[in-house]
């Protein structure tokens, strides 16, 4: 289980009929390619594979944020694509099917060892408590709170970014060998996950949420000795002795982007004690991954939401 949030930072993704029968995928490099069993993208390859469409396209992405920084990109980019691909031949398709395909893709055709929590709530959007069945099944249920709840909640959360990315795949194996060593902490992070939605939606004592997030996190980097590391830990110590209640390392671990939870009145203190750290500034996202354009030569524009996973 877990409770996740789509955000305002976003996964650019531009599919267009190319002027001859070539492929040309531009993302931190460009390949030109003329068989789609060519391409070294892996997930533009299978996307490809999975949505048949005419030969030859122009596709291009641009982010908000950093890959490999734990704020799901490659998932967003992943439903973006598929989004942008059934678009094209004039197919419409719903959050679940992008979500389903792009755990397909991700999951079984790549064999990555992730989740599916960034797959759902790039397609979802909005704040969501996913629960992720034995059989596979995802039963997503969106977080029944106020408005000023969830605007209070935005106003006490603080994004920084550690500078430093990572190759998510070796903490994510790592996790997975010891999964069986680690069933009564990952239970332990379930229950903390239901508690933090029923905080939200009483919309009473937020504060409650910030001491649960800093619990999570304390399990989270008990699971395997490299989610965190010396430069994190210190980072995190900083915020929490100058006033955050709780926070945590989002996504697999090892660098990208500290989350934490901190009162306005007394923000300003993490902030200086921070101070190397850029942060980021961000807002919920209520709405999922979407197309905001289609030509009439064909070519789509889709929109893919980054997320951030609270627990």
């Amino acid at each position: 289980m877990v409770l996740s949030a789509a955000i305002d930072k976003y996964m650019y993704v531009t599919v267009k009929k190319a002027f001859g029968e070539f492929y040309r995928i531009s993302y931190s490099q460009t390949e030109i390619r003329e068989r789609i069993e060519d391409i070294e993208h892996p997930i533009v390859r299978e996307c490809l594979n999975a949505v048949p469409s005419t030969q030859g396209l122009e596709i291009v992405s641009i982010a908000d944020i950093p890959a490999q920084a734990g704020m799901g990109s490659s998932s967003s980019f992943t439903v973006g694509l598929l989004g942008a691909l059934y678009a094209m031949v004039g197919q419409a398709s719903s959050a679940e099917n992008l979500a389903n395909k792009a755990c397909e893709i991700e999951i079984r055709r790549l064999r990555e060892p992730i989740g599916k929590q960034d797959q759902y709530i790039a397609a979802y959007g909005g704040m969501q408590f996913m629960q992720f069945l034995p059989n596979g099944d995802v039963y997503v249920d969106p977080v029944i709170c106020s408005h000023e709840t969830r605007a209070e909640l935005n106003r006490r959360l603080l994004l920084f970014f550690t500078g430093a990315t990572r190759e998510t795949r070796t903490v994510l194996r790592r996790q997975n060998a010891r999964t069986h060593l680690n069933r009564t902490n990952l239970r332990e992070l379930c229950a903390i996950s239901k508690e933090m939605r029923d905080i939200l939606t009483a919309g009473t004592d937020l504060n409650a949420f910030g001491r649960l997030l800093h619990s999570a996190w304390t399990v989270k980097r008990s699971l395997e000795d490299t989610i965190s590391n010396p430069e994190i830990d210190e980072y995190y110590d900083r915020a929490m002795k100058a006033g955050a209640l709780g926070g945590k390392l989002l996504g697999a671990g090892g660098g990208g982007f500290l989350l934490f939870f901190c009162e306005p009145h007394c923000q300003m203190r993490p902030k200086r004690a921070l101070d190397g750290l850029r942060q980021v500034p961000f807002g919920f996202e209520p709405q999922g991954s979407k197309v905001i354009y289609v030509g009439d030569e064909h070519w789509a524009r889709h929109v893919s939401l980054s997320s951030a996973e609270t627990a």
